[in-house]
């Protein structure tokens, strides 16, 4: 049977014109390139069109085994190293027209669901600084370290390539454990690079960021914005309150406390119109938070490097690891204890 590529409603996908560059990879090795396209189903054929979708969880497995195959542990970082904004379509050219870095992120967060979908991004601001998030919803597609240092190795080469190259971020944090030489991507970021945290983040200083670069081409931008906002109309993506609690709270957990009344300032909203909507929705704030921590535990409890309870609480928001033992414990029946090689 054909598999149909052009929409999508609840599949997580991603777009076959945000994974060119990692096939572009392959030129000289095409015979590894033939193998591990078949052996995750992406059909060659599929390639060549740059607005067709593709499952994420196929990609994102898909890029862990081209490292492998390449033998080269920090693949993605590279490859995001080297990206271009012509590398996602309109939606890169709306980030080099932009007249400055905060300009170009907003736009990113806005529209970023044009390439993929099943994913949160963030672009919010916190005292002096702002802080651009990114990591697939999805749980359960893990292991995903090449997808996370590609990404934002990317939206670091896109200021670096349209704004500024000696731009550099205040600090990166990455949810996965950290590689055997962590030195790699700091040299890259030319920052600070913290392991094991509760989303994929870069943290800028407001005052480079906020710089104008150039006067904002306002029509042509326009014209950019109408035809991804048709793009992310095909895909059908939904926009739930559910959806949007819980990417605040993929955002926040371990770097301030996660209340309904914060949320519901973030949202602009009272607690108790959120509280109602989101029962309305089937959840609530409690759940949410408890599901994203759940997860987010197995994961690291899991992970290939070893990192101690304590580190774990923390990056969960937990005071202290007494108190994440006994949230664990409610969830599971057993006290947490790493499974890790």
């Amino acid at each position: 049977m054909k598999e149909v590529h052009r929409r999508t409603g609840n599949v997580a996908f991603i777009r076959v014109a945000a994974i060119t560059p990692l096939i572009h990879q392959f030129d000289k090795r095409q015979e590894k390139a033939r193998v591990l396209l078949a052996r995750h189903r992406l059909p060659q054929s599929l390639l060549d069109d740059p607005y067709a979708v593709i499952p994420l969880q196929r990609f994102i497995a898909f890029f862990e085994d081209a490292a492998e195959a390449l033998e080269d542990p920090y693949f993605g970082a590279k490859l995001g190293s080297v990206f271009k904004p012509a590398d996602i379509g309109p939606l890169g050219m709306l980030f080099s027209l932009s007249p400055t870095i905060k300009d170009a992120f907003e736009r990113i967060a806005k529209f970023v669901n044009s390439l993929q979908n099943s994913t949160s991004s963030n672009f919010v601001e916190d005292g002096d600084t702002f802080i651009w998030s990114y990591r697939i919803a999805d749980q359960s597609i893990w292991p995903r370290r090449q997808d996370a240092e590609y990404s934002l190795a990317a939206s670091c080469q896109l200021v670096r390539s349209n704004f500024s190259s000696a731009w550099r971020p205040e600090e990166v944090h990455f949810e996965h454990d950290a590689p055997a030489d962590p030195d790699v991507l700091r040299r890259l970021f030319r920052a600070p690079v913290l392991f094991r945290q509760s989303s994929n983040r870069m943290i800028m200083r407001t005052e480079d960021i906020t710089r104008v670069y150039r006067s904002d081409n306002k029509e042509l931008a326009a014209i950019l914005e109408r035809h991804i906002a048709d793009l992310i109309g095909e895909t059908e993506v939904g926009q739930s309150l559910t959806s949007k609690v819980t990417a605040l709270i993929e955002h926040y957990v371990g770097r301030r406390p996660v209340t309904i009344g914060f949320l519901a300032e973030e949202l602009g909203m009272n607690a108790r119109t959120l509280q109602r909507q989101l029962e309305r929705e089937g959840t609530s704030v409690r759940s949410l938070t408890q599901a994203y921590r759940q997860q987010l535990a197995a994961n690291l409890l899991h992970a290939g490097k070893k990192s101690s309870i304590s580190e774990i609480a923390q990056t969960l928001g937990y005071a202290d690891s007494a108190v994440f033992g006994r949230a664990f414990k409610t969830w599971t029946g057993h006290a947490p204890s790493r499974t890790g090689k």
